[in-house]
């Protein structure tokens, strides 16, 4: 007992316990038979006495039951009394001692693998929140965020496949995030299938409840192409709040050991967890954003509460000036300023619309695309070029005008940038894109006009009828 109770092996520790039932009941064999959990995590059976073809010696047996506190862990039997005799109450009381001590160290044994592995499954919990809440592109539509779910669930199973899957626009769910050991092929197969709404793991999952499978392959349950490639798996839901995300998938490859009571309840709270971190990431986000908006309508409030007044009554302050002038030269040159001031209110108005685009992640509107091609221009013109809008262009434009109307406009700065570069001065370069402009069959239409005032490149116009007609 204390040999047995001292050594840190298990396998060891069960084997000197056969050992020692076949000794003291003068048994030819022992033999631990334990159910598959257990067994599973030894290697096998253990045995002792066992003859080279494999099978014990024949004579009477004795077998019973490795339990503590009511708990069956299996059986251990000896057989094969030397003196070919039954096996007495004597020998039947030393083997149900020897019992309970197998029992004991089975019990201690499991207890101390949950320790170790709960540890490494919170471990692992925390370091998907930490990761997740810490990296600048998070949440639950954000595929690195998937991802690291997917690679620290299948790291902590010690599983072959860690997949996370959401809801399909058409029902059913499908792979968003993977981490496998399998092949590029398998990877790509997983990303292309969907598990179509009739399939009964897909009820479970909406409905809240883990799956769990010791042959995914085989499992009528499964209806996924993917899933021949497998043996034992888990589909643990990702549930946040009464709110089912998605799923968290598991899987092993067929003949690998069965995953055990402790390693789905430890799994499953990894994705309760990982669904709240990820849930947690996306607020965060989105908070983050929310105040990037917020700072960006208080610089748009300041542009034209303070900046443009400010611009405007210096303006009229010139104009007021010129009137006064007596001198042609200072008229002229009075003039030019307050058209260059005219010309800055109009880019600070534009640059106040593009303060107030959309999210970042949402396609940006004609305006954007138009202050984009500009402002490319800008290194090598010299000068950033005037840009005005007239009418609401986002809302009035189709992409296919819009398109066209952005190719025509590379194309034309593109000409000026080149005639440009043999000019020591900068080039000026006036855009203006206008959507109330009348065409010359009197249908509404959008009007492109990219000009130079100091004439180092002829004026280029583009038009096109609006799509609807009058109503558009």
């Amino acid at each position: 007992m204390v040999a047995v109770g001292s050594d840190h092996d298990l396998r060891r520790a069960l084997g000197r316990l056969a050992e020692t039932a076949a000794a003291l009941t003068g048994a030819h064999h022992a033999a631990l038979s334990l159910h598959h959990e257990d067994a599973d995590g030894l290697g096998g059976p253990v045995t002792h006495g066992v003859s080279p073809e494999g099978e014990p010696p024949a004579g009477g047996s004795l077998e019973v039951p490795v339990q503590v506190k009511g708990e069956l862990f299996g059986t251990l039997s000896v057989a094969g009394k030397g003196d070919g005799e039954e096996f007495g109450d004597a020998d039947l009381h030393l083997v149900r001692v020897l019992a309970t001590e197998a029992g004991i160290a089975l019990s201690n044994a499991r207890m101390h693998s949950a320790a170790r592995q709960r540890t490494r499954w919170i471990d692992g919990a925390a370091s998907v929140t930490t990761a997740l809440l810490a990296g600048p592109e998070t949440g639950l539509t954000t595929p690195n965020a998937l991802t690291v779910v997917a690679e620290k669930g299948r790291e902590l199973a010690e599983a072959a496949t860690g997949a996370v899957l959401l809801p399909h626009a058409e029902g059913g769910m499908e792979v968003v995030a993977i981490s496998t050991v399998l092949s590029e092929a398998v990877r790509t197969e997983a990303y292309l299938g969907r598990i179509p709404p009739r399939s009964p793991v897909v009820h479970q999952i909406h409905a809240g409840l883990a799956v769990f499978s010791d042959n995914f392959a085989d499992d009528p349950r499964s209806i996924s192409p993917i899933s021949r490639h497998y043996g034992p798996a888990m589909l643990l839901p990702l549930r946040s709040n009464g709110r089912v995300l998605g799923a968290l998938a598991l899987c092993r490859m067929s003949g690998d050991r069965r995953f055990s009571h402790t390693e789905r309840t430890l799994a499953n709270q990894f994705a309760a967890q990982a669904a709240v971190a990820l849930v947690l990431a996306d607020r965060h986000r989105d908070r983050e954003r929310l105040a990037v908006f917020e700072d960006r309508d208080r610089i748009a409030r300041d542009l034209h509460d303070l900046v443009i007044q400010r611009l405007f009554a210096t303006g009229m302050l010139l104009e007021t000036a010129r009137r006064k002038a007596l001198v042609p030269e200072v008229q002229e040159g009075v003039a030019q300023a307050v058209d260059e001031l005219d010309a800055t209110i109009q880019e600070i108005r534009t640059a106040i619309i593009a303060l107030q685009q959309g999210p970042p992640e949402a396609p940006p509107g004609l305006r954007t695309r138009v202050l984009r091609e500009a402002g490319a221009a800008t290194a090598a013109l010299g000068a950033r070029p005037s840009v005005r809008f007239t009418g609401p262009v986002d809302a009035r434009v189709d992409d296919q005008s819009g398109r066209e109307l952005v190719a025509v406009l590379g194309e034309a700065l593109a000409a000026v940038t080149a005639s440009a570069s043999a000019r020591p001065q900068p080039t000026r370069v006036e855009i203006a894109v206008d959507t109330t402009a009348a065409l010359p069959d009197a249908r509404p239409g959008i009007r492109l006009t990219v000009a130079c005032p100091d004439g180092a490149h002829r004026p280029v116009t583009w038009e096109r009828p609006l799509q609807g007609g009058p109503e558009a």
